[in-house]
């Protein structure tokens, strides 16, 4: 009896997907099984069409691809018919070596609206020329509402009542905004999601959500509603002071498209036009980076319910469109992912209470005041830290991250904003006269949903609290777009910061579909030329050419996300943006030394006690970008491009040695930096490899055995010093907490990676408030190292989607013990290694079909197939 099962079966990613509409999806599955050696033999998928989208019988045969030899396959592209609105559900079933059949599983995905012809209906939005004869306007006054919020719109309510003929058989709303919007339905929200749809560049794609409301439209009377927020469509982005807001639109609109399908067969589409009402109700203004302004008094009641008199409502402003910007959603949405109770509660010198969630996060905050007075204003303000027991928002710039509720005057005043997003650990609450209970002060966390992938845990508590921190910095910027910071004026795709991290990020989490529909952001947004910008969506100042290492992005991220995923549409979609990129330095910089056309050249950004020539730097991602490009040409089976792009990688490398590689074999400006470019990009070779090696670990000793890199440098800094035989310095660094490391943070107090080195210090305090931002994950690159190396997880060198591992851990430092899973495209891939005395011993786990290498410290180098495996050797170390 075989043992072999598949799991997590997926449609592009995701978990039965509802609305997508890609032409082709890829139909993917794991495999696991407690038996040595199993694999799967062959696979066969088929797929079958059903007749109306609610239904869940499997009908019609849609596609099928007969049986298939397994080989390294982790899933299928599906190539058969689609059709608008309609369910699809596919079922696996495989044969394992032995030739039994297992009946592996089922899942589905249903197709959103795939054809132009498919939308209908227009823009609707708050009318603001409706009644302007009896408007009128005073001299202003001074009151609580801070100037940058004074010509911020109140959120729009809108809604419409409508009849159900008939009973239902099935109903699907598909629904997006030019702004963010929530949706609602007889009284219910819809959905889970958060901040819908979420930051595109709007000028070239907008995504929509698709709900299943079957269980939400009755028979009879129903109103439809939405609520709606300027969101990045209008409201506060980036840090340029003259365009802060506005940079798609100055109005935020919304469209809807609501079909019911009745028992009968007959349908009805309910559409947003003219016959939508307005209104405003509680929340006076909102906006992402500046907070929300509730009034209780303003509440509208039961608006969305269909019993509601909405006579004195107004009558929506409307729009047409030609919706060639309409997309389904590709990647899981903005969610809550968890709730974290208030810890303590002190009053400050001014009298306000002041809350620690004991955790730096993303999202905002739920309160239940109780009983408060009539027109009682109460203040609420976000932060990430404290100075002198106080909150500390100086480093916000002029993002404010302040709420405010007013009181009603009922027994129950429950506030947590929607439309906002807040980056703190601490909440300062002023206005009332008494603190409010701790069970009742709760943080709202909220991140895209990628599904977590990797854990990893060590003996020491000091390094297990860096791996929690880079945890939560993955959550708290990977709120729609992967962000440089969630709290300060700027929350920008910054381009570098997403490709250092991307191989910690993609260890941690699922990250395929995110950033997938992520860079489709950055191909829209490179130039005519073939420039790619520092940031995607691009915003105001980003519109120039991007800088080395940021721009490079274009090439390093699609290139690792195929490495991973084994995904080749994601080289196939992003290869001609790629070769336009080296091109357009090429063209610039016939020599090979990248100084023209830098943009804002950032250099090693953050670097600590060391200036790498920029130069250097940029000369070496030019390498780095046209070597990855070769290798995508030969992925893709353009052997033509591979040879070219190759040859140019060569011929820039001998450059590079030429123009920075002085007699003594030192690389000019001799920082870390310098030489980690050179070794992990394969710049140098021979002798010059050599002397790279050796002077890397004198940069090092140099600097009192500390660290100086910056943002390009950090993410290569131990895993070089691993792959030259250095893992003493590569621990030595780790576990110092001496300033600067990353414990040093941890000893402060941190629970997300810092932006800087010095964000604060014993020394000399907070840095300049203008770029301190206590929540930016680029610095916790450093996790890549701790799964590859300290706990072994690695592919081999030329595998892909881990077909092949190399699982070959490092023991150094006071580290007793090491212990990582990471769920694979093919399955669960598990290391476990403990030392006591001299005896060590090592736990593997290997996904069927996967064959692994294992060399095992102190032991011997051993090769084995899928299951799982224990290994034991003697190990003398010298312990820190």
């Amino acid at each position: 009896m075989t043992t072999l099962q598949a799991y997590a079966l997926r449609t592009e990613y995701r978990e039965n997907p509802l609305g997508i509409d890609i032409s082709a999806p890829r139909l993917s599955w794991r495999l696991k099984s407690t038996v040595s050696g199993a694999a799967a033999a062959a696979y066969r998928v088929d797929v079958s069409s059903e007749g109306s989208a609610d239904q869940s019988a499997i009908g019609s045969a849609a596609w099928s691809t007969g049986w298939v030899d397994a080989g390294t396959a982790v899933g299928v592209t599906y190539d058969g018919p689609l059709n608008s609105r309609t369910r699809y559900t596919w079922s696996l079933t495989l044969r394992d070596t032995d030739q039994t059949v297992i009946e592996a599983g089922t899942a589905w995905f249903e197709t959103g609206l795939l054809e132009r012809d498919d939308f209908a209906g227009g823009w609707v939005a708050a009318d603001t020329t409706y009644d302007i004869p009896e408007r009128e306007f005073d001299p202003p006054v001074d009151d609580d509402i801070p100037t940058s919020m004074r010509h911020v719109p109140p959120a729009a309510y809108l809604r419409r009542a409508f009849t159900a003929r008939g009973p239902i058989a099935s109903a699907r709303l598909y629904a997006t905004a030019h702004g963010i919007y929530t949706a609602h339905l007889n009284g219910d929200r819809l959905g889970s999601a958060e901040l819908a749809p979420g930051w595109t560049d709007y000028t070239e794609r907008l995504q929509y959500q698709t709900y299943d409301v079957t269980d939400q439209v009755k028979e009879g009377e129903n109103a439809i509603g939405i609520v709606l927020a300027d969101g990045w469509w209008a409201g506060y982005v980036g840090f340029d002071a003259r365009r802060q807001g506005n940079h798609y639109g100055v109005t935020s609109e919304a469209w809807a498209q609501l079909e019911i399908t009745y028992a009968d067969g007959s349908t009805d589409r309910i559409v947003t036009d003219d016959s939508w009402q307005t209104a405003n109700g509680r929340i006076f203004y909102t906006d992402l980076l500046m907070g929300e302004y509730v009034d209780a008094r303003r509440d509208l009641g039961a608006w969305n319910t269909p019993e509601y008199d909405a006579s004195g409502w107004a009558p929506v402003a409307t729009r047409t469109d030609d919706f060639s910007t309409f997309l389904a959603q590709v990647d899981a949405p903005i969610e809550v992912i968890d709730e974290l109770p208030a810890i303590s509660v002190v009053i400050d010198a001014h009298g306000r209470a002041l809350y620690d969630f004991g955790q730096n996060l993303v999202g905002r905050v739920r309160v239940d005041f109780g009983p408060l007075a009539a027109d009682r204003s109460i203040i609420l303000k976000h932060g990430e830290v404290l100075e002198n027991d106080e909150l500390y928002t100086a480093n916000l710039r002029t993002a404010q991250q302040r709420d405010v509720y007013v009181s009603a005057g009922a027994d129950s005043n429950v506030f947590e904003p929607t439309f906002t997003l807040h980056g703190f650990r601490y909440l300062e609450i002023e206005g009332l006269d008494e603190p409010v209970p701790l069970e009742r002060v709760t943080a709202v966390v909220l991140s895209s949903a990628t599904p977590p992938a990797g854990t990893i845990t060590t003996s020491s508590a000091d390094v297990n609290q860096l791996i929690s921190n880079i945890a939560w910095g993955q959550r708290g910027n990977f709120v729609g777009l992967p962000t440089d910071c969630p709290q300060r004026d700027e929350r920008l795709g910054w381009m570098a910061d997403a490709q250092v991290f991307l191989p910690t990020a993609a260890l941690n989490a699922d990250v395929a579909s995110f950033f997938t529909r992520w860079l489709a952001d950055v191909r829209g947004a490179q130039t005519a030329e073939g420039s790619f910008p520092d940031v995607a969506p691009v915003v105001s100042q980003f519109f120039a050419d991007g800088a080395p290492a940021w721009a490079d992005a274009g090439v390093i991220i699609p290139w690792h996300l195929y490495r991973v995923y084994g995904d080749l549409r994601l080289l196939e979609t992003s290869y001609e943006s790629m070769t336009r990129w080296v091109d357009f330095i090429e063209k610039h910089n016939p020599n090979l030394i990248w100084t023209r056309r830098v943009g804002n050249h950032y250099g090693d950004w953050l670097q600590i006690d060391a200036l790498t020539p920029r130069p250097l730097m940029a000369t070496a991602y030019f390498a780095h970008s046209a070597e990855l490009v070769a290798k995508s040409a030969e992925a893709l089976g353009k052997t033509a491009d591979a040879a070219h792009y190759g040859e140019l990688a060569a011929r820039i490398k001998q450059a590079f040695v030429d123009t920075f590689t002085g007699q003594d074999g030192r690389l000019e400006g001799d920082t870390q930096t310098d030489y980690l470019l050179a070794l992990a990009f394969d710049l140098v070779s021979g002798e010059h490899r050599e002397n790279a090696a050796k002077h890397l670990a004198e940069a090092i000793d140099a600097h009192d055995g500390l660290l100086t890199t910056g943002f390009v440098g950090v993410s290569l800094l131990c895993p070089v010093l691993s792959e030259i035989g250095r893992d003493d310095l590569a621990f030595a660094l780790l576990e110092t907490d001496r300033y600067p490391s990353w414990l040093y943070s941890v000893r402060q107090g941190a629970t997300t990676i810092w932006e800087r080195w010095d964000g604060w210090t014993e020394h000399a305090g907070f840095q300049a408030v203008e770029m301190n931002s206590f929540n930016h994950y680029s610095l916790g690159s450093v996790g890549e190292w701790l799964y590859r190396y300290v706990a072994g997880i690695e592919q081999a060198a030329t595998s892909v989607a881990y077909e092949r591992l190399h699982i070959a851990p490092r023991v150094g430092g006071s580290l007793t013990s090491a212990a990582a899973s990471y769920e694979s495209v093919r399955g669960l891939i598990r290391s476990a290694w403990s030392l006591e005395g001299d005896a060590f011993t090592l736990d593997v786990e290997v996904p069927p079909g996967v064959t692994a290498t294992v060399v095992v410290p102190g032991g011997d180098t051993v090769e084995v197939g899928s299951g799982q495996h224990h290994f034991t050797s003697t190990l003398a170390l010298a312990h820190a």
